[in-house]
């Protein structure tokens, strides 16, 4: 602001009124009402995941408040007074309708951050972040302002055990028990899984998002992996927060110096190193695009190299749930996840050069936290990893055009031979549909079933729910009967799924993907080798045209959308409908929707030239 702005502003007695209304109120200097505002915003919403937030916000709210001031060595400037998002609660909202709105979550949290943040003009933000959707929301909606800004999780909560049994329970343990036929003991599980506060435990979504935001760089390393109740979470992290974004703001650092094509790079390849959620290829994406890298598969990472780094050089090093034995709060107790980064690190696998939000480079991080090294049970050194592959992998083929889908490999339980698996597909067309197989005729599924869930895609649903409840049935069922069962989907999956599980196929089948064109039995082949899922009817161009004719028929009969469609009956979900893009940009509600559809029909050309001798940073290789 200029002096002669703010000259005119320091005249205006009703701009200033509620100015110094509230540092009357908030106990700040009414001669800082018209200098750079600074403040604190938090996730919130109707889940245990939420119930911490509020206590670090104002914890930090009260930190910054003691430092401001016109003295020597205080921050000199306006604070404002707290502000939180809502959004809801997956755990809870899991195989209902009410899921849709769980991915939105995430939008309607960009807006309302991107509202707070321009409209009160903040110079400076800490953010406390929960749940998996709003830290997303929240750190797009900082890279779009682009002002001094720092993230802090708001931390897991503890695993618990089984009073009767001494297993360790989490919520998807208890989502695994959903098909038992004993309710006492559904119950007791219930009961027991969910001891506490704190978001999701396990490597599911969260602590999938927490790292890669840490790895980032807008997030401290050391305030990732401590539980939600850890005492550091209020009475030392709050102080070292406002420590260093007094220091962004004064060196004039701002969000999108810190978010540069590397650190999304080494993000991603730690997401991949600790057997992350798939849900990291919707939300990469999305937080590329916030920090100005309009497609991320063409400006930061291609598909192919992805696949490359998976198969070739990224191995999983965490022993983790869902598809290992420990939780995020076990990781922070030998050491927290700047031990996985350091191990990368020195095996060349992550760049060590690249900034963070705590002035300094990755790698000095790392040294001044004076990290461990992998413990060899909990987290697994390079050359003799946990899991010798990447957890994850995106696929391409006649069903996925987009090269969108996603399968967790990590949490792969059986059902591949030589990296193939060959199945039937049985067509769902909706989640509910399969629910009530899974609940009324279970036996009804047969070993080396595909099964196929449609019409639940970002627009389709609308909201592309994720599909924990099914997957943990599934997987269940998978396990009493030993047999495979995969399920493949335009929707998207938990962290905390595992089985042969494939979603993201896109185009979804609302707007006419391949996807919406697979008929009961028809034979179902997913190749890692080639990194494909394809069906072979679909291999016919004229079983492919009769089929495309006999759906449109049915499209055109009801008014333009596929029957099997969700209703959009609230404005957020006609928004989403009318507004979202593809999964392989990420799945939002944007403008121009248009646009991005048109540029995602074009392929995607990678120029990757696969080299056992690539590391992050070299140009040589792609």
């Amino acid at each position: 602001m200029s002096n002669s702005e703010t000259k005119v502003m320091d005249k205006h007695p009703g701009r200033n009124s509620q100015t110094y209304g509230i540092a009357r109120e908030l106990g700040t200097d009414m001669e800082l009402i018209h200098s750079p505002a600074v403040g604190v915003v938090g996730n919130k919403g109707d889940s245990q995941c939420y119930l911490g937030v509020q206590g670090k916000v104002e914890a930090i709210h009260e930190c910054l408040r003691s430092r401001i001031g016109t003295g020597d060595g205080q921050i000199k400037m306006r604070l404002v007074q707290p502000e939180y998002t809502i959004a809801t609660s997956d755990g809870m909202r899991n195989g209902t309708r009410e899921m849709r709105y769980s991915l939105i979550g995430r939008e309607v949290t960009n807006d309302s951050i991107c509202e707070h943040l321009s409209a009160s003009n903040l110079e400076g933000t800490i953010a406390v972040v929960a749940c998996d959707k709003p830290p997303v929301g929240t750190l797009s909606a900082i890279l779009e302002h682009n002002k001094p800004a720092i993230i802090m999780s708001d931390g897991p909560i503890r695993p618990t055990k089984d009073p009767k049994s001494n297993e360790m329970l989490d919520i998807i343990a208890a989502f695994q028990v959903a098909g038992h036929p004993d309710e006492e003991y559904k119950k007791h599980i219930s009961c027991a899984a969910c001891l506490g506060y704190g978001s999701c435990g396990g490597v599911f979504t969260y602590n999938t998002m927490q790292t890669f935001i840490a790895v980032l760089g807008m997030e401290p390393l050391d305030m990732v992996s401590p539980p939600s109740d850890d005492p550091r979470r209020m009475n030392k992290f709050p102080n070292q927060l406002v420590t260093y974004l007094d220091a962004m703001i004064q060196k004039g650092i701002k969000p999108r110096d810190i978010v540069k094509r590397d650190n999304l790079r080494n993000a991603l390849i730690v997401a991949m190193a600790i057997g992350g959620s798939t849900n990291v290829v919707l939300h990469a994406p999305e937080i590329s695009r916030a920090a100005g890298y309009e497609n991320f598969w063409k400006d930061v990472m291609t598909p192919e190299e992805f696949n490359h780094l998976s198969q070739n050089l990224i191995p999983v090093l965490t022993d983790a749930r869902p598809y290992g034995l420990y939780s995020m709060v076990d990781i922070d107790e030998i050491g927290g996840i700047q031990v996985i980064v350091k191990e990368l690190i020195a095996a060349g696998l992550v760049n060590g050069d690249t900034a963070t939000c705590t002035g300094e480079t990755l790698s000095e991080q790392i040294a001044r936290l004076e990290t461990a090294d992998p413990d060899g049970r909990v987290v697994y050194p390079v050359e003799k990893p946990y899991k010798p592959t990447g957890g994850l992998r995106v696929l391409g083929g006649n069903l996925s055009p987009d090269f969108s889908a996603i399968l967790k490999l990590a949490g792969v339980e059986g059902g591949l031979e030589d990296n193939v698996f060959r199945g039937k597909a049985r067509c769902f067309d909706s989640e509910q549909e399969l629910l009530d197989a899974l609940d009324q005729s279970p036996d009804s599924f047969q070993n080396h079933d595909m099964v196929m869930v449609r019409y639940e895609g970002p627009s389709g649903a609308p909201g592309m729910p994720e599909m924990l409840d099914s997957t943990s049935r599934i997987t269940t069922l998978c396990r009493e009967r030993d047999i495979v069962v995969g399920l493949m989907t335009d929707a998207r999956f938990s962290g905390g799924s595992v089985g042969l599980v494939i979603g993201h196929v896109g185009p979804e089948a609302a707007v006419g993907g391949p996807i919406a064109l697979v008929e009961d039995g028809d034979e179902i082949v997913v190749d890692l080798n080639t990194s494909e899922i394809n069906c072979t009817a679909l291999q016919d161009a004229a079983i492919v045209e009769a089929r495309k004719i006999a759906w449109q028929k049915v499209v055109d009969a009801n008014g333009g959308m596929h029957p099997s469609c969700g209703d959009a009956d609230t404005r957020l979900l006609a928004r989403m409908r009318g507004s979202a893009v593809s999964a392989i940009q990420g799945a939002g509600i944007h403008p121009g929707r248009e646009l991005w559809v048109k540029h995602l029909r074009e392929p995607v050309k990678s120029g990757f030239v696969p080299s056992n001798k690539y590391r992050p940073g070299s140009e040589k290789a792609f």
